[in-house]
């Protein structure tokens, strides 16, 4: 058998449990021609008369009460692959992959995977550090959920808006620059700079305006975890050019202040991002949503 039509099956399913064309036309909602017409059609593609007249019934011969069983059997099957269960976080064990910077991991991701276990004790959830050069490789990798800083969702990914701040210049407490009004431009690159090369574009963007007025900075550390950039900011008169919701938060655990740039600054907007891949897939969207509903209102987000 070749081309076979599943309508046909369908047709033939019906013709036998009715034994009756016109009932059999009204239950599939079409006309008593179309249905005598794919009667032909079942008779020529199995090569057997299938039904018989015997007054106003159709009999079925033996071969259709063969396939009977077969083709309840295949009809089944077809339904059952569009019946999928409802999705169970209580019965989910992922895995699933996050990625951001060590920021979140370190201060946020606590109380994602503290959430998402609640209400899916057997999920297996893992964390990689974000690198941007990931973000054009996402279709390959095996990440599901990322959270970076980007000024708008890309091309071809699907995404939700966690919110948004300016970058600040960060330094010591008791850094020589700490009780000024404000920052100069000559005071920005009189001293060396550190940054944070993991995680999102942070502060290209001062090289950018520096450039414009023929100015440079001067980094002389790059480190892709905070927690090192911080500890070694304290420990130095660098500067460090840093969203300021991350400045603000910590000062609750190291000796920092910031101030406002004296360059133009771009807006940060934080996303959660992943594949259209996965933007369907219900154990995914579950997920996405706890992780966007921690990222808003935790202490440490922006």
């Amino acid at each position: 058998m070749q081309n076979i039509n599943l309508n046909l099956l369908r047709t033939l399913q019906v013709l036998l449990e009715e034994s009756h064309v016109s009932r059999t036309a009204e239950r599939l909602c079409l006309t008593q021609s179309a249905v005598s017409r794919q009667l032909t059609q079942l008779r020529e593609l199995f090569g057997d008369p299938l039904l018989v007249r015997e007054g106003n019934r159709l009999l079925p011969t033996p071969k259709a009460l063969q396939l009977k069983g077969r083709v309840d059997g295949i009809l089944a099957s077809c339904q059952g692959l569009l019946d999928e269960p409802a999705f169970s976080p209580q019965q989910w064990g992922g895995p699933v992959v996050l990625a951001s910077s060590d920021y979140v991991a370190q201060y946020i991701l606590p109380e994602i995977v503290e959430r998402v276990q609640q209400q899916a004790p057997y999920v297996n959830i893992s964390y990689r550090l974000w690198s941007p050069e990931y973000l054009s490789h996402l279709a390959d990798l095996d990440i599901q959920l990322v959270s970076t800083m980007l000024p708008q969702i890309p091309e071809g990914l699907c995404g939700a808006h966690i919110g948004s701040d300016f970058p600040v210049c960060v330094m010591r407490d008791q850094h020589p620059l700490a009780n000024r009004a404000s920052l100069s431009l000559s005071q920005l690159v009189e001293y060396s700079h550190m940054r944070v090369s993991a995680g999102g574009d942070k502060d290209s963007f001062v090289e950018r305006e520096l450039k414009a007025q023929s100015l440079s900075r001067n980094v002389q550390f790059s480190v892709p975890f905070f927690s090192a950039a911080f500890q070694t900011l304290v420990r130095t008169d660098m500067l460090m050019v840093l969203p300021e919701h991350i400045a603000r938060n910590m000062q609750a655990w190291f000796a920092i202040t910031y101030q406002p740039l004296p360059i133009p600054k771009p807006q940060h907007n934080y996303w959660l991002l992943w594949h259209p891949r996965y933007d369907s897939d219900p154990a995914h969207r579950w997920f996405r949503q706890q992780v966007l509903s921690v990222m808003k209102s935790s202490m440490y987000s922006i």
